[in-house]
């Protein structure tokens, strides 16, 4: 499944969601989200911040998001040293 996607040009991406505690508005605590999403508009992380908004009662203050493609193409690099071993 994982590699379907991938080949869809979706990408790892992992949310780290500030949010503030119900009963203590004061305090800060964080969730970590982390699913196959596609950059740079991550519907499926706006799906979920959604379905937060709607259902969880803690606030949220803010969401620091990293993406990467796991799949890319091959690159090359020069050696500049070769050992032989007999």
């Amino acid at each position: 499944m994982s590699l379907a996607l991938q080949l869809r040009d979706y990408r790892l991406t992992t949310a780290r969601i500030y949010y503030h505690l119900p009963d203590h508005p004061a305090v800060l605590q964080t969730y970590v989200w982390q699913e196959y999403d596609m950059a740079p508009k991550f519907p499926e992380l706006h799906r979920f911040l959604s379905f937060w908004r709607t259902t969880l009662e803690g606030r949220l203050h803010s969401v620091e998001v990293a993406s990467v493609a796991l799949i890319q193409p091959s690159g090359w690099r020069h050696v500049k040293t070769s050992h032989l071993l007999n």
